[in-house]
């Protein structure tokens, strides 16, 4: 499967899916359909279904605009309120993806919105804005306990699974990290790389679920207590 980055605003990533030699495109969390057009347009690409983590607008505001140009599948939270997803999944559930060879797998984990769910194969996770590099979204709607349960069962993928989290994030998440854990040194090299990488002006995504357990603040607290603390602390940091 290869996994292309599109840049959207100011910071977030509309992944685009698809199998080698293929022509077809999986899209996950459009919040603008432009650059999906540009990209399919340019490449001579066509849409073949658009998968869809949580109902926050930067995820889905190009979501309608795509099915204007496709009638593609949708797969989304069981949340009414996300208009034109086609197919209501939630936790357990095995997709077969128009466009991938491997189903994907849905796991729920809420805790920056109840509604949130990844997605994932035996290569890679798409999960939005639940887990981040070094870091993990805001807790706009969970409670601890629930994002905490979330972290750990991401936490629990296979290592080299591929971490494809929708926001750039990372240099201001390794601040946080390093003053929660200063005594890190992965943390510290891991830091090294991206003040080089974002420098250059690249990504710096994926990651992976091992290199999270090495550096990732969030999914190495011990405890539901000790989340709740680095939380609370990053919010206002």
């Amino acid at each position: 499967m290869l996994v292309t980055a599109l840049p959207a605003f100011t910071d977030n990533y509309i992944w685009l899916a698809r199998e080698l030699d293929s022509q077809h495109v999986v899209v996950v969390d459009p919040g603008d359909e432009k650059p999906v057009l540009d990209y399919l347009q340019a490449h001579q690409l066509t849409l073949s279904a658009i998968l869809i983590t949580h109902h926050h607008w930067d995820h889905t505001d190009g979501l309608l605009p795509l099915l204007e140009h496709f009638d593609v599948p949708v797969y989304g939270p069981v949340n009414p309120k996300i208009q034109g997803v086609t197919e209501r999944v939630q936790d357990g559930d095995r997709v077969s993806v128009p466009g991938l060879d491997e189903p994907m797998h849905v796991i729920e984990t809420p805790g920056h919105t109840l509604d949130h769910i990844s997605f994932y194969n035996t290569t890679a996770v798409f999960c939005g804005d639940t887990l981040f590099a070094a870091g993990c979204g805001r807790m706009f709607e969970g409670n601890p306990e629930q994002y905490y349960q979330s972290l750990q069962r991401l936490g629990e993928l296979p290592a080299d699974t591929k971490v494809y989290c929708a926001h750039e994030y990372t240099a201001a998440n390794v601040k946080f990290a390093a003053a929660a854990e200063p005594n890190n040194t992965s943390l510290r090299e891991f830091a090294q790389w991206v003040t080089a990488q974002r420098q250059q002006n690249q990504i710096t995504l994926p990651t992976t679920i091992e290199q999270e357990w090495q550096i990732n603040p969030f999914l190495r607290a011990q405890s539901v207590a000790e989340f709740a603390q680095r939380r609370q602390w990053k919010d206002k940091f």
